[in-house]
């Protein structure tokens, strides 16, 4: 009986741990369906914007990290159709100084804000 209780105890514990888990909780958050669709619904201004390096010549190593994958050229349009379709989220980008089309990747955290890369 001891051990029931202690067992359930257990795991009501480790189920509350997980119970606050983010918005972007998805394993197909950055695909690139899942990536339009969140770019297109993305109200926030939790979003910040990284260079990445010129993947055409690697030797480019002052412009940013390498740590962005690289999307196809079909996937990149995807995402730039996204943020053109949200008009309040390509305002915001454009009062950053990002212009859309050099948006070549974009991925959402866990906690549900979006990092985009740009060239």
């Amino acid at each position: 009986m001891n051990r029931v209780v202690t067992i359930t105890i257990a795991a009501a514990l480790s189920s509350m741990a997980f119970a606050g888990v983010s918005r972007a909780d998805s394993l197909e958050m950055n695909t690139p369906k899942g990536i339009e669709q969140t770019l297109r619904n993305f109200q926030g201004n939790d979003f910040n914007v990284q260079e990445v390096y010129n993947w055409r010549n690697f030797d480019d190593e002052t412009s940013g990290p390498h740590s962005a994958p690289q999307r196809s050229g079909e996937a990149i349009r995807g995402i730039q159709a996204s943020i053109d379709a949200n008009r309040s989220l390509a305002h915001r980008l454009n009062n950053e100084g990002v212009n859309i089309r050099n948006v070549v990747n974009a991925e959402q955290a866990a906690d549900g804000s979006v990092t985009f890369y740009i060239r």
